[in-house]
């Protein structure tokens, strides 16, 4: 059983909810009206299609008309699109490529850049206000705490690192310290010779 039927669900329930309930993006909506976006990810077998209308977006996994935009990358990158500024980077970097009408794809990212993406908001209709908030904040703190720790743990091993570099000599302080010692030899052998001289006389 294939999961692209769950997937397609999922993401027209979640993309129609946080697209097409505030009435402040309708003229950001407007632009995709009758396009259709398709996204190409090396992870799946098959396309998703977003297909674009005044009320909806639908999204399907097999469609038999060429979309307006193909886009082509990877589940990791798709985060990266809500930044409507990052786009350019991403073309230029090869993370993304895209075929057919770029506007379409810079106008869903404009989209997806303008609209408020509170989870409260989309908690409390299925368990009350409060509650929705609740663990909203306690999600945000437990990912707040998570980023610290992880900032703290790179401090921790950039400060070791170079810790570390200081104790241990680079390859010019190396060079220099066997010239040091070179030259130290050559004085002691020399001294050493006129030493010797001095006792034959």
């Amino acid at each position: 059983m294939t999961l692209m039927p769950l997937l397609t669900a999922s993401l027209e329930t979640a993309l129609n909810q946080i697209l097409y309930r505030d009435r402040g993006l309708k003229s950001a909506r407007q632009r995709l009206n009758g396009r259709s976006l398709a996204i190409v990810l090396a992870e799946l077998k098959q396309p998703i299609t977003f297909i674009f209308s005044e009320q909806q977006v639908d999204v399907i996994g097999h469609w038999d008309d060429i979309p307006d935009c193909t886009v082509k990358t990877r589940v990791a990158t798709l985060s990266k699109l809500r930044d409507r500024q990052q786009l350019t980077a991403l073309i230029r970097s090869g993370e993304l490529e895209v075929e057919g009408d770029l506007q379409v794809v810079q106008q869903f990212s404009a989209l997806l850049d303008l609209a408020e993406m509170d989870p409260a908001e989309y908690l409390s209709p299925w368990i009350g206000d409060i509650a929705a908030q609740g663990v909203t904040q306690f999600v945000r703190r437990g990912l707040s705490t998570v980023r610290n720790n992880v900032q703290r743990k790179q401090g921790d091993l950039a400060q070791t690192l170079t810790e570390e570099w200081r104790l241990a000599p680079g390859p010019l302080e190396l060079a220099w310290f066997a010239e040091e010692v070179d030259a130290l030899t050559h004085s002691l052998n020399s001294l050493d010779a006129r030493i010797h001289h001095q006792e034959e006389k």
